[in-house]
């Protein structure tokens, strides 16, 4: 139901932009969430946006980095990502806040996508 693309393979320092499209939901109904695992690793909060867009929060390993966006017409999520880390290398996911309260608890979140992954080289 949520599709990402986007990933790749890029130096540290390096930007990638990340997509997520909803393929049979409206994801304008929801807060929409960026996480991302890496191997041996729990699922991490990136970042998430508010329905219109106006409210976006991140994890702490990504201010000032990142930047989440949507565009509700396009039923399309992006996650904007600059000054990238080897640590930044995981799979990232989008989903959808089953709460609408901007969750950072995966638990709280559905409709994941498969991921799309993000190598970054130092």
């Amino acid at each position: 139901q949520l599709v990402e693309s986007g990933g790749g393979l890029v130096q540290a320092g390096g930007s990638l932009r990340l997509v997520c499209v909803g393929s049979g939901l409206t994801v304008s109904t929801y807060v929409m969430g960026w996480f991302r695992q890496a191997p041996g690793k729990e699922r991490e909060f990136v970042a998430a946006v508010s329905w219109s867009g106006a409210s976006t929060f991140y994890g702490d390993s990504v201010k000032g980095r990142f930047t989440i966006s949507r565009d509700n017409a396009k039923n399309t999520v992006y996650l904007q990502m600059n000054s990238l880390k080897p640590e930044d290398t995981a799979v990232y996911y989008c989903a959808a806040d089953l709460t609408g309260r901007s969750s950072k608890n995966a638990i709280e979140y559905g409709y994941w996508g498969q991921g799309t992954q993000v190598t970054v080289s130092s």
